[in-house]
């Protein structure tokens, strides 16, 4: 039927331009280099082979099913697009409420009383709460420790809401419901006992709303 210019040609289809595309990028990175003017432009030739990744792509162009599925999640992007900046909205709502409640909390941890050293092993320090939370044990002190080499925090410091950043990664973290349990248990250490109800209250309603409803949006807008 043609190459270009008739209107049922190769490259009238989009699958059998990206096919081509791949074609070309694969052959470009298959020529030696032999003559001194490749050698000198080595650098965006190596730049071209990195395209080669898109290889596996030339399968869309001759499975159907395959190409049912990319149509579909392209004409998804836009309310997809929609479900990403409400789903940024609530992990920044609740950034803002952890900053307001437990920022700089995570860097208060148990220490001894005559050496003024923590424990060795960090994986074992958790934070402590100077009017409540976790209590040390005896010969502890619940001291602030300012230095990030001694003491990171939580996590090896990840973990935190000191700054809106690592507090938006931290809401992430249980949006995903990946260790959402410790960074919740970690946030009971570190506050009065009387935040415990309010504490609880953050991460449920968190994991109601972030988890299981924005997650299943996302769902139902790739299913219809």
């Amino acid at each position: 039927m043609g190459f270009i210019l008739h209107p049922g040609a190769y490259l009238r289809n989009g699958w059998n331009i990206l096919d081509f595309i791949v074609l070309i990028v694969g052959i470009i990175g298959a020529v030696p280099e032999m003559s001194q003017e490749t050698k000198d432009n080595s650098e965006g030739i190596k730049a071209l082979r990195a395209i080669r990744v898109l290889r596996p792509l030339k399968l869309v162009s001759g499975i159907p099913s395959l190409q049912v599925v990319m149509k579909s999640i392209v004409r998804a992007m836009k309310p997809l697009m929609q479900i990403l900046f409400l789903i940024t909205f609530i992990i920044v709502i609740y950034a803002i409420i952890g900053l307001e409640l437990l920022v700089g909390r995570f860097h208060w941890t148990c220490q001894n009383s005559e050496t003024g050293k923590i424990n060795d092993t960090l994986l074992l320090n958790r934070p402590c709460g100077d009017e409540g939370g976790r209590t040390c044990g005896p010969g502890e002190r619940c001291e602030y420790i300012n230095s990030r080499a001694e003491w990171p925090g939580p996590h090896y410091g990840i973990t935190s809401y000191d700054h809106i950043f690592l507090a938006m990664l931290t809401v992430f973290q249980c949006v995903t419901m990946e260790g959402w349990t410790d960074i919740m248990y970690i946030s009971f250490d570190a506050r009065e006992y009387e935040y415990g109800v309010v504490t609880s209250m953050l991460y449920i309603s968190l994991l109601i709303i972030g988890s299981f409803f924005m997650l299943n949006l996302i769902l139902g807008v790739l299913s219809g």
